[in-house]
């Protein structure tokens, strides 16, 4: 695969603009490998190799085990490996991530209510808005996966 555009030199400023709302879930008291599987998750949905490749990494060197992190496609299958607030947060980044196909459903967001706070689940909401961002970014532009490039 070659890429097509170094987005991040056509736009450094939408770029900065993007890292910087990145730089707000950071800073918003989820927690990191929750986000960062909600990432990889979404990454999945809409087959982004390099955001794939790069948020796998992430997670295994914040310590998330090989097994889990296979199991993350098949999460609600993964048992006790995906706690409460993981399982509620995959759910909501699926269903938001496919809004076209779900809408939404009132079921889907009162289940991820019940586990997070309003800031929070507005801050996952924003996490999962910026990395369909990002993928759409990699995606369109041929990012290429640090696991390919070798």
């Amino acid at each position: 695969m070659t890429q097509r555009m170094d987005y991040n030199a056509a736009t450094p400023a939408g770029m900065k603009a993007l890292g910087g709302v990145y730089g707000h879930i950071l800073q918003s008291g989820l927690s990191k490998v929750l986000v960062d599987l909600v990432y990889l998750r979404i990454s999945q949905l809409n087959g982004c190799a390099y955001c794939i490749d790069l948020h796998s990494r992430d997670l295994l060197k914040e310590g998330v085990s090989v097994d889990k992190l296979v199991l993350v496609p098949a999460w609600r299958e993964g048992g006790a490996l995906f706690d409460a607030s993981e399982r509620a947060a995959l759910a909501w980044a699926e269903t938001v991530t496919l809004v076209a196909d779900t809408g939404v459903p009132d079921a889907e967001y009162e289940a991820a209510a019940a586990v997070f706070s309003a800031t929070q689940l507005a801050d996952l909401t924003i996490a999962i808005g910026l990395m369909n961002a990002y993928n759409r970014m990699a995606i369109s532009f041929r990012a290429t996966p640090a696991g390919a490039a070798r």
